[in-house]
């Protein structure tokens, strides 16, 4: 299908990403989404409120579009010293408010979206001075990526967790193959691994 919109275009990948990331928090309990599951603490909350904030610096603040009216929260960049701030939720955060935020940026983002044109040009405060000049249509490529990078990372923290794999429901993308195939496959791979390494 060919889309004669070009926003309309970029907005369904990014919502490809962030059904994506939504979808890997369905049926996990509190300890799973908030569970570190990397040496450097990736977890499923985490990349969800990552990525709303990246949505709403990129399509608020660098457009002149501010989200927070007031003190923004404490996670926020301009209030935390911590770059990690944004990567894990606070036990007293709950993950409905993280995912409410989440789809309060969707619609903040969209209103931005939807009132400039792809050339319009804003600036992204927390880029060296000499680069922050970007166009709207920047911000859409750099958020797409960035969300379906996250939303790669979630699918394998979601396989850790469970086994659960794939990109939305209905859709996992992989080739059909019970546990037992699995297994076998890995061990394949292992033993690949171990020769190519000798």
């Amino acid at each position: 299908m060919i889309e004669a919109n070009p926003k309309a275009e970029l907005l369904r990948y990014l919502q490809e990403g962030r059904d994506a990331l939504l979808w890997k928090l369905e049926g996990l309990p509190e300890y799973d989404v908030r569970r570190p599951l990397t040496p450097t603490g990736t977890n499923l909350l985490g990349l969800v409120k990552h990525v709303a904030g990246v949505e709403l610096g990129y399509f608020g603040d660098t457009f002149g579009r501010p989200f927070f009216t007031g003190q923004p929260p404490s996670w926020w960049w301009t209030r935390n010293p911590d770059p990690n701030a944004d990567m894990w939720a606070s036990a007293d955060e709950s993950r409905e408010e993280v995912v409410e935020l989440y789809r309060a940026a969707w619609a903040h983002s969209g209103a931005t979206i939807e009132a400039l044109p792809l050339d319009a040009v804003g600036r992204v405060p927390w880029w060296p001075e000499e680069r922050r000049e970007v166009t709207l249509h920047h911000a859409l490529i750099r958020v797409i990526s960035d969300t379906q990078r996250h939303a790669g990372q979630a699918d394998i923290v979601r396989e850790l967790i469970d086994g659960a794999v794939g990109c939305t429901p209905g859709m996992d993308a992989m080739p059909p193959q019970d546990r037992r195939a699995w297994e076998e496959h890995r061990r394949r791979l292992e033993e690949v691994a171990r020769e190519a390494g000798a």
